[in-house]
């Protein structure tokens, strides 16, 4: 059962420019990079235009640490200063569950844990302190 804490900086769709600054200052690998034009298609929730090409995840590693990255759908606010979450990353469902639990006891779920296209158990909370967490377990969901 491992644990990592992860910075995760959200941008106001400059997140590829970011991801490409940081490959070149900080001699980063590019792990991962996905516009919300690349995701599963939700029939529900037609994708507008304008939200195509912004990052709807991206990865980057920088010696032995990563960075995660995306953009804000287009809408959503945006407030410099405020941009960096936390993300969890587990192996463990379960483990997932139960911190998002004990972060949310006196916080505000944004998103509450569940199964996504991209984890068995993904959630958003930001805890009693203001801090945003960003809850992610690692595996293919199991629809």
């Amino acid at each position: 059962m491992a644990v990592k804490l992860i910075p995760y900086l959200v941008m106001n769709g400059n997140a590829r420019e970011a991801v490409q600054f940081y490959e070149k200052a900080l001699d980063a690998q590019v792990l991962f990079m996905q516009s919300f034009g690349e995701m599963p298609e939700n029939p529900d929730f037609p994708l507008p235009a304008d939200a195509k090409d912004r990052v709807s995840h991206a990865s980057i590693k920088v010696g032995e640490s990563e960075i995660m990255f995306s953009d804000t759908f287009p809408g959503q606010p945006h407030q410099t200063g405020t941009q960096v979450t936390i993300c969890i990353t587990t192996n463990d469902a379960e483990q997932a569950r139960r911190m998002f639990e004990a972060l949310s006891d006196g916080g505000q779920v944004e998103m509450p844990i569940q199964e996504t296209f991209f984890s068995p158990a993904y959630g958003t909370v930001t805890d009693k302190f203001g801090v945003t967490f960003q809850v992610f377990t690692e595996g293919k969901p199991h629809s």
